[in-house]
């Protein structure tokens, strides 16, 4: 068995459509094509677009069993699915809308928190990262994940309501640091879905950095048809038989081979 150490990252915002399961779904997936790395998707919303995007992404037609089997089963070994060598999903569907319902159970108010958390400790050392997508929403499941999780990802879309969604997360996570003495730190403020020559998109990335500083990644997720297109037909990194990379794709995805890259080194600063 594998004894890696688990590195858990859940990203978030309190602001829907502002890149999340795109963020979670290419990250993972170049850590595990790209860097080889063993890698754990898990997705927490039961919208389940992140399971949907990695089903078109391999070609799964079928979808057997969910994170909401695993914890009705008390173990999540059993309902993890095997993508290929390196990747691995923890899926969902509508049905995990119970899970509000089944932390609740709980009397104490850390157990119902720490659900995941503990659910996940059998397994995290299978994986060196584990990459979490959550709902936009105050809930059970972004309080779940920020338990479960080493290390918060904001993503941030240069609009004022997106601002305003990484000012309640920073808050929120603070909160929840203090309340149950978390070990979770925030790692990196990706600006997602960014256009270049927009002077509105540039006015809201310079306020993120003058009240986040240096936490706010450098590496800019900017606004790409490919990427948008891999929503509809699933994640693409086409080869060819010279051993070339197509350039458009292999250009959509190195913001986020860069960003695995940061993450390493902050990983290693904060480990300081």
């Amino acid at each position: 068995m594998d004894n890696f150490q688990g590195t858990t990252f859940t990203v978030g915002n309190f602001k829907g459509g502002v890149g999340k399961t795109k963020i979670v779904s290419m990250l993972a997936y170049d850590n595990a094509i790209i860097r080889n790395r063993k890698t754990l998707i898990i997705d927490l919303d039961p919208q389940a677009n992140l399971t949907q995007v990695i089903a078109r992404t391999f070609g799964i037609t079928t979808i057997n069993t969910t994170i909401t089997t695993g914890i009705a089963k008390g173990e999540l070994a059993s309902s993890i699915i095997n993508i290929n060598e390196n990747l691995d999903l923890l899926a969902c569907d509508t049905s995990f809308r119970s899970f509000s319902s089944f932390a609740n159970k709980h009397e104490n108010e850390l157990d119902q928190v720490t659900v995941l958390k503990k659910l996940l400790q059998p397994i995290k050392n299978n994986y060196q990262e584990i990459f979490i997508d959550v709902p936009p929403t105050i809930s059970e499941f972004s309080d779940n994940a920020m338990a479960a999780s080493d290390y918060s990802i904001i993503s941030f879309q240069t609009a004022e309501e997106s601002l305003e969604g990484v000012n309640k997360y920073v808050n929120y996570q603070k909160f929840m640091v203090d309340r149950y003495n978390l070990n979770l730190q925030i790692i990196d403020i990706v600006p997602c879905m960014v256009e270049p020559n927009d002077d509105f998109d540039k006015e809201i990335l310079e306020e993120a950095i003058e009240k986040y500083g240096t936490v706010v990644s450098k590496n800019l997720i900017h606004y790409q048809k490919r990427l948008r297109r891999y929503s509809k037909i699933g994640i693409q990194l086409r080869k060819y038989k010279n051993g070339n990379f197509d350039q458009w794709d292999y250009k959509a995805h190195q913001v986020f081979i860069n960003i695995l890259a940061e993450l390493d080194a902050r990983q290693e600063f904060l480990n300081k």
